[in-house]
């Protein structure tokens, strides 16, 4: 197997996430569409990370929003913060408390010693945590592959927008799941 330099990324299938009827609509296709993507970049030797949301009960880890309307989500050690069932192994998870992947953990550096410099992203939710991941990674100077039938959110016109503008912003490429590649 040789080393590759795409990573695919995973963001926040847990069942915390999937409570919204567009998402719950669309939750087992976007879970098959990772667990394709997740196999395909296995068995290219491109490493996959998981990344989770997870936040403390006593509030310190919450964003402004959840603080201002008191309401946790994916609470540690929760059946919302589990990630979804039959999702496939990852090679590494990523723990985070706010909307991009980047932001308090160690993806960046674990990227750069693996030599990564294109990503896959996949999850949800599209106008959040994807596109502030899709930012940040811009902003690390890795180029990006939106993948349009793995993520979703929670109204299909801000899913299609939020799209359009990663790629016509930021020149990230948007593919459905037949067309990702994860080449070397």
């Amino acid at each position: 197997m040789t080393e590759s330099t795409t990573a695919l990324i995973v963001i926040d299938l847990q069942h915390d996430y999937f409570v919204d009827d567009e998402l719950e609509r669309c939750r087992d296709d976007v879970l098959a569409a990772c667990n394709r993507l997740i196999d395909a970049a296995h068995e290219a030797g491109a490493p996959v990370v998981e990344v989770r949301t997870v936040h403390a009960h006593d509030k310190s880890t919450w964003a402004l929003n959840m603080l201002e309307d008191d309401q946790g989500m994916a609470l540690d050690g929760t059946h919302g913060a589990e990630r979804l069932d039959g999702l496939h192994e990852p090679d590494h998870v990523v723990v985070k408390t706010r909307d991009s992947a980047f932001h308090d953990t160690d993806l960046a550096g674990w990227l750069r010693e693996r030599g990564i410099s294109r990503l896959v992203l996949t999850g949800v939710s599209t106008e959040s945590c994807i596109a502030a991941t899709a930012t940040d990674a811009y902003a690390h100077d890795l180029e990006v592959v939106l993948v349009e039938d793995a993520t979703a959110s929670v109204e299909a016109p801000l899913h299609d927008q939020t799209l359009e503008r990663l790629h016509a912003q930021y020149r990230q490429d948007v593919v459905p799941t037949d067309r990702v590649t994860f080449g070397g």
